[in-house]
């Protein structure tokens, strides 16, 4: 039976792991906004009949937050942003692939979003564990 110590240490270690996975790969697609813009979001914001000033908004849950998330500071509150910036997402542009299959690969048409929600809550849920800048102590870490 493996001692609290390393029980907590494997624990923190697949925290670690589950920040970086979440964080780097969606701050992929914030450097291409960066470099692109995000003037395609606010075009669909505008047609849904919000502020199309929103789609900064997308900076802040695609490089602010998966930074965060990465170095382990305010994790909870930056996975909570991812959560919401995944939302968004879900309701402006895949609404209608929500229960399609992909035909290609067999798996839902939207599982990659879902891998980003599903464990960006797992992270808001776990905190960023002790590898990391904030450390394990602290209510939003």
């Amino acid at each position: 039976m493996p001692s609290i110590s390393s029980a907590t240490a494997s624990a923190d270690a697949g925290r670690l792991v589950l920040r970086l996975m979440i964080g780097v790969l969606i701050l992929f697609h914030g450097v291409a906004k960066l470099s692109g813009g995000v003037g395609p979001i606010a075009g669909m914001l505008s047609s849904h009949g919000l502020p199309a000033v929103f789609a900064y908004g997308a900076y802040v849950g695609e490089v602010v937050a998966p930074v965060l998330l990465v170095i382990g500071l305010w994790t909870r509150a930056a996975a909570l942003l991812v959560v919401a910036n995944m939302l968004v997402a879900l309701a402006l542009v895949h609404m209608g692939e929500l229960v399609q299959i992909n035909p290609k690969t067999g798996g839902l048409a939207v599982e990659l979003q879902m891998m980003y929600l599903w464990g960006a809550v797992a992270i808001a849920l776990l905190g960023a564990g002790r590898f990391s800048v904030g450390g394990a102590a602290g209510r939003w870490n």
